[in-house]
């Protein structure tokens, strides 16, 4: 019946003193450091004053870890539909929002997406996503119990190990987003290794250009699948199949995930907009979160009285049901009264060879209201 929070390592004291407290935290583990941050310490500071910590467990030390207490005899019973986790979002303004998931949504949701990609007995998954992430703790951890295959626990991604593992772990999946890919060809480009066992790659999280995909394909020799979806659903909305066309992988993110709908709506007005109309991406279905933990305002602003979660996402539906995402709602650049989406500035700019990475915003213009500027880092 114990409820998750993760906390992400690289909090500070306040950030760190903000979750525990507005989760209700009765426990804390915890390592002294991580990539450099006093974690230990910080926590000490984090937890003063907060009568609700019962205890302080340090991984690290086994005779804490495994210490014994009185066991009780009889577990509270604890229905599919009870909170499993509470996942802190990464606010755009103040502190984060705490997404409550259930043993339903994140047991489903990792079922359904580690079926679209193949996941068999005989996979083996790394995992090296940041497991403050549901796509690190709950979609791939549960995604290989459910699978029953192996899962290779990766401590941080580094490329050159990647490869190594890849070629002496025989590791057939994992999920990466785009500039890791990009890391582990050039790894590939210093050292030769086998990647013959490889089957599958899930990306998502930014724009895929149409080079890494085919230099996935010719050097990996395994398909790649973009995906979209966020904490609030638990975590994953649509993922494409592993046979769709190169357009479909670069500039889709594929059809939901099954039991999953998916609507396209005015941002203003809530209308359900026509195929190939740019909106709002809202989903409904089993992965819909509870609700933002002591937070009903912005619970009832992200999920409506039908039960459509509002994703904040902008983007299109095609006639085969494919979704393309084209930006965010708050980022919509509005240049003389047109409205125009970064990420599909952003998509066209990073197909040059001499990009490496772009980012498109929107300025302040006495004529035009905003014009648009990129930043650009080039290869």
């Amino acid at each position: 019946g114990l409820v998750l929070v993760t906390a992400n390592p690289s909090f500070q004291e306040k950030e760190l003193r903000y979750v525990l407290e507005q989760s209700g935290a009765v426990a804390l583990f915890l390592v002294d450091s991580f990539r450099g941050n006093a974690m230990a310490d910080i926590a000490q500071k984090a937890i003063e004053g907060n009568a609700q910590i019962r205890e302080v467990v340090n991984l690290e030390n086994e005779t804490v870890l495994f210490k014994q207490g009185s066991k009780l005899t009889d577990l509270p019973g604890v229905k599919p539909t009870a909170p499993a986790q509470i996942q802190y979002t990464s606010g755009t303004t103040g502190f984060p929002k705490g997404a409550v998931l259930s043993h339903y949504n994140l047991v489903n949701n990792a079922r359904l997406f580690a079926a679209r990609k193949k996941v068999h007995q005989q996979s083996v998954w790394a995992n090296f996503m940041p497991m403050f992430h549901t796509a690190g703790c709950a979609t791939t951890v549960l995604g290989s119990l459910q699978a029953g295959c192996k899962m290779l626990m990766i401590k941080l991604f580094d490329a050159n190990i990647l490869a190594r593992l890849i070629e002496s772990e025989g590791i057939t999946t994992f999920f990466a987003v785009p500039t890791m890919l990009v890391g582990l060809l050039e790894a590939l480009d210093r050292q030769h290794r086998e990647m013959s066992s490889m089957e599958v790659i899930t990306t998502g999280g930014a724009p895929v250009p149409p080079e890494l995909v085919r230099k996935v394909r010719d050097r990996l020799g395994c398909s790649l699948q973009s995906a979209f979806g966020q904490t609030e659903a638990s975590p994953m909305i649509c993922l494409n199949h592993d046979d769709v066309t190169l357009d479909d992988i670069c500039y889709s993110a594929g059809q939901p995930l099954p039991h999953t709908s998916v609507s396209i709506r005015h941002p203003e007005t809530g209308a359900v907009l026509d195929v190939g109309e740019v909106g709002e991406i809202c989903a409904k279905g089993y992965n819909v979160m509870i609700g933002y933990h002591n937070n009903s305002d912005a619970t009832h602003a992200a999920i409506d009285e039908d039960h459509w979660l509002h994703t904040g996402d902008l983007g299109k539906l095609d006639k085969r049901g494919f979704i393309r995402v084209t930006g965010r709602v708050k980022d919509m650049i509005i240049r003389g009264g047109e409205n125009h989406f970064p990420a599909e500035i952003e998509n066209t700019l990073i197909e040059s060879p001499q990009v490496a990475e772009v980012a498109v915003v929107g300025i302040p213009d006495e004529k035009w209201g905003e014009v648009i500027a990129a930043f650009v880092r080039t290869e």
